[in-house]
């Protein structure tokens, strides 16, 4: 490991001699099962992957979405789309919901004992069915031709992120129904002017979640923290290949 800078400790990096409680998030899960070198060069030595931009759009579709599933929510009443799709439900209130829906201060948690992780995971929006099981809804926007659908391989990364929410529902003693939805919101570029505005057409995706492969991985996520190895790159890492590239080149 010393062939790697390794910086002076900062808040949120991974310590073995810790006895405290190590947060994950939903999205560390899944930077480790992208790639565990880049997860523990993260985690481990604070050296993370160079920060995307921000989808500022994507924030503002889904803020105005959160407006229109709260009037329903205050009321008890069902939003037009579920009725649309037939989904018999509606969003749940609770005095949690918005610090479920805050990923960076608290979200849902779950502290995991044999691990010592505690995991959380900031959710969109929850509905509840008349049967009291709760139901994980995640909210997308983009803007392709055609129907908006998850068959791309890169949309795995979507079906594990409702896993983790439906699995930390269910540990925090709920009753949580197999299946979520996605509202997909695909941007129309068929229109004759911008005039101002976008409009979009909106898609409600069910998505039967499994969430059997987290708590493996979450024990391997354990194991790879507390190695003083850096581990491989998983096949196929950009970043790792093109820092191999750089040192190469160098």
């Amino acid at each position: 490991m010393s062939q790697y800078y390794t910086p002076k400790r900062a808040k949120g990096l991974f310590s073995p001699e810790s006895k405290e409680p190590f947060k994950i998030s939903r999205s560390k899960i899944d930077l480790f099962l992208e790639c565990p070198r880049c997860f523990y060069l993260d985690r481990r030595l604070g050296i993370g992957r160079p920060p995307g931009y921000p989808f500022s759009l994507n924030s503002a579709v889904d803020t105005l979405l959160k407006k229109e599933f709260d009037f329903h929510r205050a009321n008890g009443t069902p939003h037009p789309f579920m009725k649309a799709y037939g989904i018999d439900a509606v969003p749940f209130a609770h005095e949690k919901m918005d610090e479920w829906r805050d990923s960076m201060k608290a979200g849902v948690q779950y502290f995991q004992e044999s691990t010592n992780l505690l995991v959380t995971g900031g959710v969109d929006d929850v509905w509840i069915n008349p049967k009291g099981e709760l139901i994980v809804a995640d909210y997308k926007a983009t803007s392709k031709n055609g129907e908006v659908n998850l068959d791309a391989p890169w949309q795995d990364s979507y079906k594990r992120q409702m896993e983790v929410y439906q699995w930390l529902l269910r540990k925090n003693g709920f009753k949580v129904s197999n299946t979520g939805y996605f509202v997909y919101c695909n941007g129309k570029t068929d229109r004759e002017a911008f005039d101002g505005k976008l409009e979009f057409d909106v898609k409600l995706i069910p998505y039967k979640g499994d969430d059997s492969w987290i708590e493996k991985t979450l024990r391997e996520i354990k194991k790879c923290l507390m190695s003083d190895s850096v581990p491989k790159s998983s096949e196929g890492c950009d970043y790792c290949r093109y820092c191999h590239v750089v040192q190469d080149a160098g």
